[in-house]
């Protein structure tokens, strides 16, 4: 099973570092993105778990290669009308989730090109970053076998953090 993410155009360097942390969080395979914005910003080090060591971070002309991605489910994620709300989806198991820019939207040929549109219910839009977190904790939630053990905790959480639930 593998999760790509496409971002168009990104400009925020914070945006991008908290991308980078959700796609290390959910284990992305990849990270492309197009334009020129964020390649100025990575200076900026926003990349605070250095997740770019573990997961490829492409900067490419095309967001969907066709060639390439032809195993992939593209899917974008965009407020337009006729898409799919996010809790009727079912997520593919090879996916290439693309997401526009904080400034603007996917372009109409992307979307074309795609083999879904999902959207996420909220009242307004949402953050870039936060868009990319919401759907791949709902792929989480709607695809993994979660350990009924402490297994996850233990290995996730912060050196600092030690607390317990006592019953």
């Amino acid at each position: 099973m593998q999760t790509h993410l496409a971002i168009t155009n990104p400009k925020s360097p914070q945006n991008m570092g908290s991308i980078l942390r959700a796609a290390g969080n959910y284990q992305a395979y990849s990270i492309r993105y197009t334009g020129e914005r964020y390649a100025r910003a990575r200076a900026f080090s926003t990349d605070t778990k250095n997740v770019h060591q573990d997961i490829p971070v492409t900067q490419v002309d095309k967001i969907i290669d066709l060639e390439s991605d032809k195993h992939l489910t593209k899917v974008a994620i965009e407020l337009v009308e006729g898409a799919t709300p996010l809790p009727l989806f079912v997520h593919p198991e090879n996916a290439l989730y693309i997401f526009g820019p904080e400034d603007g939207s996917i372009e109409q040929d992307v979307i074309d090109q795609c083999d879904e549109v999902v959207y996420i219910p909220t009242i307004g839009c949402m953050n870039l970053a936060a868009t990319v977190n919401v759907l791949l904790y709902d792929r989480l939630a709607k695809t993994a076998v979660m350990p009924k053990d402490n297994s996850v905790i233990e290995t996730s959480r912060d050196t600092n953090n030690r607390t317990k639930v006592n019953k």
